[in-house]
Parts: structure tokens; sequence; C-alpha cells
């Protein structure tokens, strides 16, 4: 990776751009994840006093001092690097809306970890930067999607993590609604049931093996029908409503398949780039909602392919919001 550095070490700055994403696709809990075109910027170098600066509408609540996510990434890097750097000057602008399923957190471990590595030289692989990213956020799927861009199949057994990356098709395309309110990741996993049946076991992993074959092979056919799932969605519909009709109905109004982004609330579907049916689903979506008295935002994103970034244009002269200027959907 290059970094964009000034000769003198203490001024250095390193800037990386990092991908929201969208994990488990219905069936593939916790393994499968999927990189989008929808992305936070981060900034960051040595200093002689800690200060934090962030941007965009999307950072509301974040902290901005040393408890800040990103900063106790960094300082991890270094630790494993075996250098120390308690003082760093960090920004940050994010388009990825905060607890909406979209990978916000997963996005900034990646961001942080990407941006430090790259600040003192990149001593820590890739795969490093992988287990630590997992063993933060306690699942593969989000932070493997961010790292490496594409679909990204893995499993963490609590020791280690393994993927698999996938090019994503190019004929997907991708439709999120976003609703206007929070679902914190830990309220959506308490819904779940701590046992499931072998039924619910079976019906996921044949789904969730077919799901990948067909991402893999081309079979956008079999998405519609590989999209289900037991172990998750049911339980979480409630938390979401109007979530259990989408699930239900998507695909009768265009959709190749629709799921619970992550943990929710946001609801992504997935839809054939030439399909004639968008205004269609759409509609579907926003109506169903509103049925429901909640407030909704569409993006039509794509699949991210290059994972996250350390960017060796930016001019280390400018501000970290001159020199997204022209990129950032705000």
């Amino acid at each position: 990776m290059g970094v964009n550095a000034n000769t003198n070490a203490a001024n250095r700055k390193v800037y990386v751009k990092v991908p929201a994403s969208t994990a488990n696709l219905g069936p593939g809990f916790d393994t499968l994840g999927m990189a989008l075109d929808l992305y936070e910027w981060i900034e960051m170098g040595f200093a002689e006093q800690t200060k934090i600066h962030l941007f965009g509408d999307q950072v509301e609540g974040i902290a901005t001092d040393k408890t800040n996510l990103i900063y106790k990434v960094a300082q991890l890097v270094f630790e494993k690097a075996g250098v120390q750097h308690p003082e760093l000057e960090i920004a940050m602008y994010s388009d990825i809306p905060l607890t909406r399923g979209l990978g916000s957190s997963a996005a900034a471990i990646v961001g942080g970890l990407a941006a430090a590595n790259a600040l003192i030289g990149s001593p820590l692989s890739d795969d490093t930067l992988f287990q630590l990213a997992t063993e933060l956020e306690d699942h593969p799927d989000n932070v493997g999607a961010s790292l490496f861009g594409g679909l990204v199949v893995a499993f963490w057994d609590g020791q280690r993590a393994e993927y698999i990356r996938v090019e994503p098709d190019e004929r997907l395309e991708v439709l999120v609604a976003i609703p206007h309110f929070q679902l914190a990741t830990e309220k959506a996993r308490h819904v779940l049931p701590r046992e499931q049946s072998l039924t619910n076991a079976v019906f996921n992993v044949g789904h969730s093996s077919v799901l990948v074959a067909a991402l893999c092979t081309g079979r956008l056919d079999m998405i519609p029908r590989a999209m289900k799932d037991a172990l998750h969605q049911p339980y979480r519909a409630a938390l979401v409503p109007g979530l259990a009709k989408i699930l239900a109905e998507a695909t009768d109004h265009g959709a190749l398949g629709v799921a619970l982004s992550g943990a929710g609330p946001t609801m992504l579907a997935l839809v054939d780039r030439s399909s004639s049916r968008k205004a269609e689903l759409e509609q579907f979506l926003l109506d169903t909602l509103a049925t429901e008295q909640i407030e909704a935002t569409l993006l039509w994103l794509n699949p991210d392919r290059g994972g996250v970034q350390v960017l060796t244009h930016f001019d280390a002269g400018c501000t970290l919001i001159e020199n997204i200027k022209g990129d950032v959907r705000g």
C-alpha cells in the first residue's frame, strides 16, 4: 500500500478510504459479507496532543477523546508492532449511517487498523489485520468485506478467522432501505434464541451453501430461493415493522433476493442491474414502511471491489474535507 507522507516523519499523515458492508445476506449468519460503495475517510498523523475531528451527518455521538474507536484500534496496531505513539491527530468523515446494519463499526475498525499500520510503514500483514479486526468485531463478515472488498465467505472459531473472497457478479446492484431509527446490534442479538432446532440449522446450512454457489457461478436465478433464512430474521422481524412483509413479497416486485442487512434495521435487496422493475421495487419498499409509519431513505449502491485503500493522491497541506470534496455523497 502506498503512503502519502511528508519527508519529516513527525509530520506524516496517511489517508484511508474504507467501504460500508452488509452482513449475512439472509442465511449466512455471521459468515457472509459484501462491501458496498458507501464510504468512510480517515486521516491520521502523529501529534503532540491527541485531537479528533469528525465531519459529516453520520458522526453524532462518536467520541472525540481517547475513547474513540479509531484511536483505540490504532493503539492496538502500535502495540502489536512494538512501537509507541500515544498522541495522534485523527480526522474522519463518514457517509455510513451508525447502528443501521451497514457495518459502521467494522468500517471504523478496519479504517483505524489500516491507517495506523500505514502510518508506521505497514509492518503488519493483511492477515494480521483481519485477525485483529475479527476479534474486535466478534465476527468476520463485515470486517472481512471492508478489508478485502467484494463478497467474503468467512468463519471464526474463536482462535483464528479464515475467509475466501468472491468477485461480485457484474449484474448485481443493491437497493437499501435505511429506516430513520437506530437499532443497536446488541439489542438485535439479544432477541435471538440461544439454541436452535436441527431443522433450522440444516435449513440455513443448505440455503447459505446454495447462495454462495449461486454467487460464485452467476446463477442469479437461484438467489430468490437461496436467500431465505430461519436462524435470525424471523426473530428480528418484530424489531423492524414491515420487515416480514418485505421478506415475503419483495421478490414479487423485482428483487432477486431480500434480507435484513446485518442486525438491521436497514433492509437490502439484490437486483439485476438490467431490471425494468426498479421503480416498482422502490415504491413497494416505501409503501410497506409507510404503512408502519416508518420513514426511510432509499439508496442504490454497488458492491465495492477494492476494500480499504490507503490513498496516495491526497495533499497533506489540505484538510480532509478539502481532499475528499467531490467524492462524498453529501
